[in-house]
């Protein structure tokens, strides 16, 4: 595989961690966020989506964001009769984000995002060096 080709998949697997990255961050800013009105529905989680793409003229495959979906997982009730966005039974919908699950995607996704970077490092310093042995 030549430097130009292993730069752009490795740069395609920072663009797909980078997303992945910030759709998890937003979820984690909203995991509080409930219904602005009475039995309405509060913030949903969301979850990038990812596939293999290969490349017809190198041969390579790469990271494609197919796109960002919410998760049709169910909201947690809870029971707070006096606030602003209970139902007539007094629940309030929670979030489906758990910060736990939050958390281990964002860990996967730095270290993914890490695993890149030294991809790209290496093709660098292995052209580097074969630069310096042509001198």
């Amino acid at each position: 595989m030549d430097l130009k080709t292993s730069l752009n998949v490795s740069a395609s697997g920072l663009r797909a961690q980078s997303l992945r990255m910030r759709v998890i961050a937003e979820n984690l800013a909203n995991q509080d966020s409930v219904a602005t009105t009475p039995g309405g529905n509060p913030y949903r989680r969301r979850v990038a989506s990812f596939s293999a793409e290969v490349d017809r003229a190198t041969g390579a495959t790469g990271v494609k964001i197919n796109n960002i979906q919410t998760d049709r997982s169910d909201f947690t009730r809870v029971y707070q009769p006096g606030h602003p966005a209970a139902d007539a039974e007094g629940y309030v919908l929670k979030p489906n984000v758990n910060s736990l699950v939050e958390t281990a995607d964002m860990k996967a996704a730095q270290r993914s995002y890490e695993a890149n970077l030294n991809a790209i490092e290496a093709a660098k310093s292995l052209t580097m060096r074969t630069i310096d042995l042509l001198k």
